[in-house]
């Protein structure tokens, strides 16, 4: 999947409210995080946290920030989702309920929900996993996504992505707290 289908994709999802915001949400964790449908569906509420403005999701060890419109996605869904059972329709804790009562949408169910929209599991989840291999260290990698480390260092030397600018980044960014500066500022 090259750059400009993956930004075509994430705008559709991003924006097109005629698709169910649960299908535009699992396809941006798909899109820009590498989660499988499996994983997307066992995801419940309590892996959503919001403090001080900011929304992490929680997906491995490590909670990840999500920008804004994805944000609003995730707190949307977290606020509305529901089983979509027609019997004993309740309160769900999964983010995407299935159709059984107290069950999340099964993987198989959230993958065919994707694949309508036109996404392509294996290359968007590909396509991910290599970029976001080039901008973070393999332990960071399998800690965020909750990927086993032996895929993610794969992953890192398939991408082949620059750690010692990484490494600088966290080290400026260390020196720019201390200073008291706003270390997510643009410079």
């Amino acid at each position: 999947m090259d750059d400009e289908a993956l930004w075509n994709t994430a705008r559709h999802l991003l924006h097109d409210d005629t698709l169910k915001p649960e299908d535009r949400l699992a396809g941006l964790l798909l899109l820009f995080y590498a989660q499988w449908p499996a994983a997307i569906s066992r995801i419940t509420v309590d892996h959503i946290e919001e403090t001080d403005g900011a929304v992490r999701i929680r997906l491995g060890a490590v909670p990840v920030e999500l920008p804004a419109p994805v944000a609003e996605l995730a707190l949307h869904q977290a606020a509305v989702r529901r089983s979509h059972a027609v019997l004993g329709r309740t309160d769900s804790p999964w983010l995407i309920p299935g159709g059984r009562p107290g069950r999340p949408i099964s993987a198989w169910a959230m993958g065919e929900r994707l694949r309508k929209l036109g996404i392509r599991l294996a290359e968007t989840r590909s396509t991910a996993l290599f970029q976001l291999a080039t901008e973070l260290p393999a332990a960071v990698l399998a800690r965020t996504l909750g990927i086993d480390i032996t895929a993610a260092v794969k992953w890192q030397r398939s991408a082949a992505g620059d750690w010692a600018a990484y490494a600088a980044e966290i080290s400026q960014r260390a020196t720019r707290h201390l200073q008291g500066e706003d270390v997510h500022a643009p410079r």
